[in-house]
This record gives C-alpha cells, sequence and structure tokens, in this order.
C-alpha cells in the first residue's frame, strides 16, 4: 500500500477539533523553545502527530555490537520479523547513501534517515560518520539521527555535533547497577570483556554522561527503555525522573519482545513480556515526570516508510539497481508533497489553537478505543490489520496511548482462513478497548467481537482518527453507556 499522499483523496477532511484532540501533538511539544520544536515537530519519531503524515528509515550500516542485552538477538534474513537489531541486508556507507536517494525520490515524505544498527552505530564510527558525511551533502533536506546504547557516546559527541546529528537516541534501561546486572551478561570496555555488575556500572556512568554532553550541545535526547516485568517496571519511574533532570526532552517505554522463537535470553528463559495494561500503567505513571512516546514501533535496523507499514522489501540493494529515477524532478516532487503536508499540519494546529473548551462538559468516564489506520485516517478495514492504534477518549479529548499488533484476520478481501483463531488472538490483543474503529467489517467478526464486549463501528471510514474517536465517544455518552465504571464482559 502506498503512503498518503496529501491531496484531495487523501487529505483529511476538515472538521472542528474537539479539545485536546488535534492538539494533543501540540501539547506533547508546547514546552520546548521555538526552535527546538521546528526541529521535532516533522519528526516521525519524535512526534505523534508527525508519524500519521511523514516517513523514516534506518540503513544498516553498524553490524558490531559492544554490549549484551538479555533481549537481544541479531538475527539477519528474517522479513517477517520487526524489532531492533534485525535486518536483510548489511549495507556499506556508499550503497546506504544510494539506497537513501532512491528513497526519497520514491516516498517524498520520508523525512528522518537514522541509523540504529543492527549493532550499534557508535561501535561502528567509521561507517556510521562516512554515511552521514555523504548524506549531509547529497541529502541536505533530510534529518540525520542516531540511536545507540550509550556505551562509547562521551568518545562521540564532538563528531555528531561536526555533522549536525541534532537527534539522538540513548537506550537506558536502569540507572542502578544492580538492576543493569540482570539486563547485561557483558560490555567489551577498553579491549576487555567486562561482566555483571562492574559492566553494567560502566555501561549507566557512559550513558549519563553522554547524555549530558548532548544536552550541553544542544542535541535533542530521546531516552529508549525497554519494560522488563520483575526487572525494571518499578525502576523505571527512577530513570524518567533522573533522564529529564538531565535535560533528556523524551521518553519512550517499550515493551520487552520475548517470543523464544527469537532465541534471545530472555525468551528461552521464559522472562515474559508486559501486558499492554502493564505498559500503559508504568507510561502514566512516568509520564507526570517527562514527555512520553506512545506511538514507537520497536522498527528494524532496516525499516522504510511510515511507522507501522514497512517498505524495505521495495529497496533491496538489487531493485535500487535497476530503478530508473530522475533525481532531480524527484527532488522537485518532494519538495511540492512536503509543502502540501506542512500547509494541511499549519492548518490543523492553527484549528486546534483556536478551540474554545466547552464550559460545565459532561464527564463521562475515559474509554479506550482500537482504530484501524494507516495515517491520519480511518483507512483499514478489519480484516485486513496488522496493527491497531489505541486512542483514550474522554471530555478532554481523545488521546494517544499506544498500538497493538495483530494478525490479519483475512487472507483477502474474501476468504478468511483459519479466522477464528487469528480473531481470538485479535481480542486478546484488544484487551481493555470498549469498541474498534475501521474502514469495514464483515459480518461474523462483527458478532464475535460483540460477544467479546468490544463494540465494532465501520461508520467512520475516511475520517480524520481523532474526530471519529470523539464522535464514538459522544454517542456512548449520550447512550448513558458512560455513566458507570466499565464492566468486563467475557465470551459465551
Amino acid at each position: 500500500m502506498d503512503l498518503p499522499v496529501v491531496s484531495e483523496e487523501t487529505a483529511p477532511k476538515k472538521s472542528g477539533c474537539s479539545a485536546g484532540s488535534c492538539g494533543s501533538s501540540d501539547d506533547q511539544l508546547g514546552h520546548l523553545a521555538d526552535d527546538i520544536r521546528q526541529k521535532v515537530q516533522d519528526h516521525p519519531c519524535y512526534s505523534e502527530e508527525a508519524h500519521h503524515y511523514f516517513a523514516r528509515m534506518h540503513v544498516a550500516v553498524a553490524p558490531a555490537c559492544n554490549i549484551q542485552c538479555h533481549y537481544c538477538n541479531r538475527k539477519y534474513d528474517c522479513a517477517n520479523e520487526s524489532r531492533p537489531g534485525v535486518v536483510s541486508e548489511l549495507m556499506t556507507p556508499a550503497q546506504a547513501v544510494k539506497k537513501t536517494l532512491a528513497v526519497a525520490a520514491t516516498i517524498p515524505q520520508m523525512t528522518v534517515l537514522g541509523i540504529a544498527g543492527p549493532g550499534d552505530p557508535l561501535a561502528n564510527p567509521e561507517r556510521t560518520f562516512a554515511t552521514f558525511r555523504e548524506l549531509a551533502v547529497k541529502a541536505p533536506d533530510i534529518k540525520l539521527c542516531v540511536s545507540t546504547n550509550g556505551l562509547s557516546l562521551p568518545q562521540h559527541v564532538d563528531e555528531l555535533a561536526k555533522h549536525n546529528i541534532d537527534h539522538v537516541t540513548i537506550t537506558i534501561n536502569c540507572i542502578d547497577p544492580d538492576v543493569g546486572a540482570q539486563i547485561y551478561p557483558w560490555i567489551f570496555w577498553n579491549n576487555t570483556r567486562i561482566h555483571g555488575r562492574e559492566a553494567a556500572a560502566i555501561l549507566i556512568e557512559q550513558q549519563q554522561k553522554g547524555l549530558e554532553m548532548l544536552v550541553a550541545r544542544g542535541i535533542l535526547v530521546k531516552v529508549n527503555s525497554v519494560l522488563i516485568p520483575g526487572v525494571n517496571d518499578q525502576h523505571l519511574k527512577e530513570v524518567s525522573k533522573v533522564v529529564k533532570a538531565k535535560g533528556a526532552f523524551l521518553h519512550n517505554v517499550m515493551p520487552l519482545i520475548a517470543e523464544a522463537e527469537h532465541g534471545t535470553f530472555y525468551g528461552v528463559m521464559g522472562q515474559r513480556s508486559p501486558s499492554p495494561a502493564e505498559l500503559k500503567a508504568l507510561q502514566d505513571s512516568c509520564e507526570g515526570d517527562m514527555n512520553m512516546m506512545r506511538h514507537c514501533r520497536q522498527c528494524r535496523a532496516d525499516a522504510v516508510g511510515l511507522l507501522g507499514e514497512d517498505r524495505g522489501a521495495e529497496f533491496t540493494l538489487d531493485k535500487i539497481e535497476q530503478m530508473d529515477i530522475d533525481y532531480e524532478k524527484a527532488m522537485e516532487f518532494r519538495a511540492e508533497v512536503r509543502a502540501g503536508i506542512q500547509a494541511e499540519l499549519d492548518a490543523k494546529r492553527a484549528a486546534a489553537h483556536n478551540v474554545v473548551p466547552i464550559a460545565n462538559a459532561p464527564a463521562g468516564r475515559p474509554v479506550l478505543m482500537a482504530v484501524a489506520a494507516k495515517g491520519p485516517l480511518i483507512n483499514v478495514h478489519f480484516g485486513h490489520a496488522r496493527e491497531f492504534m489505541v486512542y483514550e477518549a474522554s471530555h478532554s479529548g481523545a488521546r494517544f496511548v499506544g498500538h497493538r499488533k495483530a494478525e490479519s484476520y483475512c487472507a483477502g478481501d474474501e476468504t478468511c482462513g483459519d479466522g477464528e483463531s487469528v480473531l481470538d488472538k485479535t481480542i486478546q490483543a484488544l484487551e481493555g478497548c470498549e469498541a474498534v474503529l475501521c474502514s469495514k467489517i464483515g459480518y461474523e467478526p462483527w458478532g464475535t467481537l460483540e460477544a467479546a464486549g468490544i463494540q465494532p463501528n465501520g461508520e467512520h471510514a475516511m475520517e480524520p482518527i481523532e474526530d471519529a474517536v470523539m464522535a464514538v465517544w459522544r454517542e456512548m455518552l449520550a447512550a448513558g453507556k458512560l455513566d458507570a465504571p466499565l464492566q468486563a464482559k467475557k465470551r459465551a
């Protein structure tokens, strides 16, 4: 499916935004200085609003890693996996630049190029900075980012600043070496492999030092943390306080991916992943300390396209060699498309600022709703959805709170195979949601969802997500469904 380009057919309908709805992204970034907000508001990995409109890509030029994490297994050639550290093709810097230019010409909404592995970019500094140097010249309109475990960060901060890398993500899972010893079996430091608590203490020290150095140079820092039940779940609230105090502006708490088939230590040992409710509860508890990122897809190290829609298979090295691209025309079109998107976003943000809160609005309890969509519109058939975005609707507006992965219920427009078992898994993934909004849904899944206490709704196809969510919430309020606390309904 093509990424959405703003046009008469795909542009979001203009309608009044409810309070706290269309302005959610501005609310997230409103405390930042104007110059910083300009850097962030169109970055799909940093702005929840922008991820509906702008695409990103990662280039896999950094194979080596200087630490071992119990949740990581950097397997290659597994195209169906969507998790950090996984790639199908390792590239040279020259190949990465060629791929980036091809993607930029084909996907004009692509605004960000990141290096995130499959190892650690700063454990491969020659390959990483060679890629950045050439892209800074050949693709100056693309933001350059790096994601690192932080062990080698302090020694490369000056080089990052020199190449105008103004977005850096550090994965910080703990600030207590005793917790870290349960996550990291070893690090490679000063040509020596160091184990246990000593290794964790060194890593933590370098991460914190690197964070402070980046902030001192005006480089924006996002902190990633993996939520590991029973290991750092309670500790992450303290992590959030500390990194905010040191200048990080965004915290991304991600769920541990621990399926045994991935071959990680945690997976093999039976360490469970957090439930969606546990993840949301921790994110909510940390949000008082700093802004939380909730739209992360835990991308592959070679991901291409919108978050949640990977087009990497279209841009393998052999396919790029066969492409006949007029780069001059492509870049002109790229500028036109991005200008159109920017105009749309500017209008949306202006409308959000003009919203007048309704005095004495009826309270009504908050409701979680799942949405099948790609981009800012409800445009996905329930049976084709591979993920659902989850919004919390209340009298304050629609607030994005996360996403839930799922399997496609239907194999095609009409053929559904093994549908019941897949539907069962989808219903489990949508735990806590009271409604699911989609462009269309079949009779059979409709009835099954209703029996599980999830109300299907296909009446808002091609409408802006926030407007549709609030319309459904208001219908529920008018029908008296929001007066009492939610009572769980189990399937017969």
